[in-house]
């Protein structure tokens, strides 16, 4: 990998300068909350308003002297809300975080809640235990970490944390736990797609398109559909067939 490929560029303008300020906000940010802690775990998820699959927590540690590396700046600078970026730069940023995994200064894992297991708790409690499990599989330790976790705070939960509105868009570790999130479960759902074609889930990551309703409505329902979610879907159905 090339760091090259995300480095701010020292004398910028523009966008460039916004990209650069908007890196330099998220890393102060974190800093903000680290005080003695060694490090910071950002903890975001994908898929919790989906219509089929499983909802996916990221977990990223990042280590409390990466953020006064020049190097570490320059080749996380252009990392954001994974919504932010393109499919492309979203693999990029993930490839990023592997490679400087690679050394202990940072860590990053992901937990899957099953469709299983969202039909059992709703997907409140199913996301809950998703970022758990990413938690858990981060930090040996999670009850001693500094953990962000996108969104409000999580009731019930086993570890102290921050919830932090948008953190995904202010937080350095949050937003690169969305892209660990959001790139392991595009590709669950493309694998998803070959045992189950014909919904187009590779297209939409099973969101609620257009075009993967009508195909739900053609095909029925299958096994990676969460039943909960379908039930809107399936009135429609029913005021189609009365002619309503």
């Amino acid at each position: 990998m090339r760091y090259w490929v995300f480095r701010c560029r020292k004398r910028s303008s523009g966008p460039d300068l916004a990209v650069k300020k908007n890196a330099q906000d998220r890393m102060a940010f974190d800093l903000s909350y680290l005080g003695d802690h060694d490090g910071i775990i950002g903890v975001d998820e994908a898929g919790r308003g989906c219509l089929a699959g499983p909802v996916v927590a990221g977990a990223v540690y990042i280590a409390k002297h990466l953020y006064g590396d020049k190097t570490f700046h320059s080749v996380f600078c252009a990392v954001n809300d994974s919504k932010q970026l393109s499919e492309r730069r979203r693999e990029i940023c993930y490839a990023l975080i592997e490679q400087w995994a690679k050394d202990g200064n940072m860590r990053f894992a992901s937990g899957i809640g099953s469709v299983s297991e969202i039909e059992k708790l709703n997907i409140l409690g199913a996301n809950r235990l998703a970022m758990q499990r990413a938690i858990e599989a981060v930090s040996v330790c999670p009850v001693g970490e500094k953990i962000l976790v996108d969104g409000l705070p999580l009731k019930p939960f086993p570890y102290r944390h921050e919830g932090i509105v948008k953190g995904d868009a202010k937080s350095l570790a949050v937003a690169c736990a969305s892209v660990v999130a959001k790139v392991t479960r595009d590709r669950m759902m493309q694998l998803l797609d070959a045992e189950f074609p014909g919904y187009g889930l590779a297209v939409h990551k099973g969101y609620a398109t257009a075009d993967h309703q009508h195909a739900i409505l053609e095909l029925g329902a299958s096994s990676c559909h969460r039943e909960k979610f379908l039930r809107k879907l399936k009135v429609k159905e029913s005021q189609m067939d009365l002619g309503l």
